[in-house]
C-alpha cells in the first residue's frame, strides 16, 4: 500500500515527513525536464554504509514499492521507502549552487553525528 500526501513547498518545516525546499523542487523539475521524463520521482533512502554507519541515496525512480510514502511538492514526487521514513521525518532536502559547493543537501535533525566527509551519518 502506497501512501500519497500532497504538500506545497513552504518555509515551515514538517517533523512528520520529509521536506523539500522550493529551490530543490525547482532543480528536480529542471533535471527531469532535461531528461524528457515526467514519469519519474525523486527517491530518497537511507542505506547501511559510509564511515558513520548510514548514508543517503537520492536517485530518480519509476517504481513504486509496497509501503512507500509519496509526497508531492508542487509537482515533484518524493518517494521514501517504509524502512527509511523514521530516519528522514523532519529532514529537509535543499539544493545549493555556490562557488564552494553545488548539489543537493540534507539537513536531518535525526542524525546524531556525521563523518568528516559529510556523506554518512548515525
Amino acid at each position: 500500500m502506497t501512501e500519497q500526501v500532497d504538500i506545497q513547498p513552504t518555509t515551515e518545516r514538517r517533523t512528520d515527513q520529509i521536506n523539500l525546499s522550493a529551490v530543490a523542487a525547482s532543480k528536480v523539475q529542471s533535471l527531469l525536464s532535461q531528461e524528457g521524463r515526467d514519469d519519474l520521482a525523486l527517491r530518497i533512502s537511507v542505506q547501511p554504509g559510509g564511515c558513520s554507519g548510514l548514508r543517503y541515496q537520492l536517485f530518480f525512480d519509476e517504481r513504486t514499492l509496497d509501503g512507500d510514502v509519496v509526497t508531492d511538492f508542487d509537482g515533484v514526487s518524493v518517494v521514501v521507502d517504509r524502512m527509511s521514513v523514521p530516519y528522514l521525518n523532519g529532514a529537509e532536502i535543499d539544493f545549493v549552487d555556490s562557488i564552494e559547493k553545488q548539489g543537493f543537501t540534507i539537513d536531518n535533525p535525526n542524525a546524531t553525528g556525521s563523518c568528516a566527509c559529510g556523506d554518512s551519518f548515525h
